[in-house]
């Protein structure tokens, strides 16, 4: 609580009232000062409930809803110039993809606001915030599996938006991600993989890169092999849907058992499309965030959050270590004093000199 919030004001009030009374009788002193609390205590919740909102309202885009596909309406991204007074053909600005959570089942655009925004286009850095297709629509399109729809559709959508460089005056060398949970999992996966560039495509678009200057993401999955996460998170059941194993009442334990019953024929796809098996020296640096990490890390025991446990982050960085890339993993008991954040790493890292 900050000193100037409502709520200090009636704390201060309170303090104030009780002590400049005191020798009346307890009634005197405590039927005003809860007038008082009662008559302030509403316009101090509906003045922290406007300042959320406006927290979370995104600031007008510059481009709203551009198509980078025509699979799905979900294939458009909103983008956002930075200072347009600053981005010339002279000074392209850096850009930030976000990628929204939700499992890749749920989520929206939508769902990123001024906070979100903000402190990169202050940085002189534009922004894209991008939908994509779902699990189920995938399925419902055949796509095998159906993960590759989600992660190809940010791939896409990032090619787009380099080969609106010039007219967006964006730096085409400057890009990077961010995400949470199953859009963390697909900046890493972006970040890890070889460059999809098709460069003798007749798709202009596809002739653009697909490789990231740098990525931060918070509460990522870096691994989708079923063995693999058991040995780290024994009761983590995260997974089985990305391989078309999802189905109608079906829930998660059943979707994991499934895959794991069935990780021998889709082996190839666990590798393809799970970024701790794509890591290599090349990487760009990556920064990953668990804040909801209730315990310190470790190999093998329980977590109250499974799906976005720190040991994703603790496997990935370790191989990344030993491959000379830059990692830097972040939980409670275990910050990062560096950056201070993953916001503050992507600024760092795309306006560098």
């Amino acid at each position: 609580m900050t000193a100037s919030s409502p709520w200090a004001t009636i704390h201060a009030v309170a303090a104030f009232r009780i002590e400049s009374e005191k020798g009346y009788p307890m009634f005197h002193r405590t039927v005003p000062l809860i007038l008082l609390l009662l008559a302030i205590a509403p316009s101090a919740v509906v003045a922290q409930g406007k300042a959320k909102a406006e927290a979370k309202k995104a600031p007008e885009p510059t481009v709203a809803d551009f198509a980078y596909g025509h699979d799905s309406p979900r294939q458009v991204f909103d983008f956002w110039q930075a200072d347009s007074r600053r981005a010339t053909s002279e000074n392209p600005t850096p850009v930030v993809l976000l990628i929204h959570g939700g499992g890749w089942q749920s989520g929206d655009k939508s769902g990123y606001g001024e906070s979100d925004i903000r402190p990169f286009l202050d940085a002189g850095i534009s922004v894209a915030a991008l939908n994509y297709r779902f699990i189920n629509q995938a399925m419902e399109q055949h796509v095998e599996p159906p993960v590759r729809a989600c992660l190809q559709d940010a791939a896409r959508a990032m090619q787009t938006i380099r080969s609106k460089a010039n007219e967006w005056n964006i730096d085409p060398a400057r890009v990077g991600a961010t995400g949470t949970s199953a859009g963390a999992c697909t900046s890493l996966w972006l970040a890890m993989h070889d460059d999809l560039a098709k460069p003798d495509s007749s798709d202009p678009i596809e002739r653009e890169s697909t490789r990231l200057t740098c990525a931060a993401v918070l509460g990522a999955q870096t691994s989708l092999d079923p063995i693999q996460i058991r040995e780290w998170i024994p009761n983590a059941v995260y997974g089985g849907h990305a391989f078309g194993f999802a189905g109608k009442d079906r829930k998660r334990p059943d979707e994991f058992a499934l895959l794991l019953e069935n990780r021998d024929k889709v082996l190839p796809w666990i590798k393809e499309y799970s970024p701790i098996e794509l890591a290599s020296q090349d990487d760009p640096p990556i920064y990953m965030d668990y804040a909801n990490q209730k315990q310190p890390p470790a190999k093998g025991q329980k977590e109250a959050d499974p799906a976005h446990s720190a040991m994703y982050g603790v496997a990935l960085a370790e191989k990344l270590g030993d491959a000379g890339v830059e990692a830097v993993l972040a939980y409670p008991g275990h910050e990062d004093a560096k950056y201070g954040s993953p916001t503050n790493f992507l600024i760092k890292k795309l306006t560098a000199k």
